[in-house]
Formats: structure tokens, C-alpha cells, sequence
């Protein structure tokens, strides 16, 4: 087990990278704008998901194709890129909603879920991210080396889906307050739907 010296400098590592704002972030407030509230936590829940994938597939060394083939790393890169693209040409595709009406939420938590998830998994930035990060904070001298690496990669999908929630907590207000303005009500498709776009090519462009 790692000790609490070398938990409390993983935790405060990790809350450093939070406060970089990256694609988990972008599509948790995209999805809570949305959505609503509940599509927003969801989301989070299936970004940490797919964290705790990488974490289960780096701890028995999987995520080791990434780091060492290029055709691997294309491959899914290109994958996961392709599927964001995907839903921001959907998005960009679909009606906007009528300002006189209170209008339904166009994704469903669910949904928001199992997109969250196919996107984390498709991620090979965070497969690298897990690989080459994680093992800074694992000590042979600590004890069993799968049980450290498993320890740390729960605590990160903990803070993970903590964080993920309580930004989209605070982003509801937000969201009333824009559903005020009948412009960005027409035109929600094609702005979430650029979000989605933009996210795609951020991924398909990331160096190996």
C-alpha cells in the first residue's frame, strides 16, 4: 500500500492537473449546458469510468501497446477522434429548438454516460497520461506493486468523478441563465455541436 506521505503528494499533484481545463472538463459543461444538472454529473461518472478502465488496463500493463507501437496509438487516436467528430456533425444536424417552448433536454443521462465512457476509453492521451504518470508514486519498497498502482488509479477516479460533479453543479445556473436567450436556444445545436467538433480534432492532433 502506498504510504500517506506519498498519497497526500499524488492528491496534490493530481489536483494541480485539475486546475488545467481539458477535453473531460469541456464535455462535462457542454453535457451539464445540455442536459441539465443530471447529464452533467453523468457525464462525469462516465469519464471517471473510463479512467478506471485505463487504470485496471495500465496495472496489467496493456496500456504498454500505446506507449510502444505507433500504428496502435494511431489507431486509437484516430478512433476516439472520429467518434467525437461524429457527434458534433449530429449535433450540428439537429433542429434547433423552438424559443416558445420550454423545450426537452436533448440527451438523456444515459446517453450521456455511455458517451462519456466510449470517449475516456478512447483516449490515448489518458492511457499514456495513466502509464507514464502513475508509476512515479509506486515504490517497490511500498509493498505489492499492482495493489499500489490499483490504489492510486481509484483515488485519481475519485477526485476524477468528485471534481467532474461539482463542476456541473455550478454550471446549472449557468445554464438557466442562458435558456434566457431565444438566439443561443437556436443556435444550441451548432455551438455544442463545434464543442463536439473541436474536442475530435484536439484529440486526433495530439503528439505521441
Amino acid at each position: 500500500m502506498p504510504t500517506i506521505a506519498t498519497l497526500a503528494t499524488f492528491v496534490a499533484v493530481v489536483l494541480g492537473l485539475f486546475l488545467i481545463p481539458g477535453p473531460a472538463v469541456l464535455l462535462t459543461i457542454t453535457r451539464t449546458v445540455q442536459g441539465g444538472r443530471r447529464a452533467g454529473v453523468m457525464t462525469g461518472m462516465g469519464i471517471a469510468m473510463g479512467d478506471l478502465v485505463h487504470t485496471l488496463c495500465a496495472a496489467v500493463g496493456l496500456s504498454a501497446v500505446l506507449m510502444t507501437s505507433a500504428l496502435a496509438f494511431d489507431v486509437v487516436k484516430y478512433v476516439g477522434a472520429a467518434y467525437l467528430v461524429y457527434l458534433g456533425v449530429k449535433a450540428l444536424r439537429e433542429r434547433p429548438s423552438d424559443p416558445r417552448l420550454p423545450g426537452a433536454p436533448s440527451v438523456s443521462p444515459s446517453r450521456a454516460f455511455v458517451q462519456a465512457v466510449a470517449t475516456e476509453v478512447l483516449n490515448p492521451k489518458t492511457a499514456l497520461f495513466f502509464l507514464a504518470f502513475m508509476p512515479q508514486f509506486v515504490h517497490a519498497s511500498e509493498g505489492n506493486v499492482f495493489l499500489q498502482f490499483l490504489v492510486l488509479g481509484l483515488v485519481f477516479v475519485a477526485m476524477s468523478a468528485i471534481y467532474t460533479s461539482a463542476i456541473a453543479l455550478s454550471v446549472r445556473p449557468l445554464g438557466k441563465f442562458v435558456r434566457r436567450f431565444t438566439w443561443l436556444l437556436r443556435w444550441q445545436g451548432k455551438i455544442i455541436g463545434a464543442l463536439f467538433i473541436g474536442l475530435g480534432l484536439r484529440v486526433a492532433l495530439q503528439q505521441r
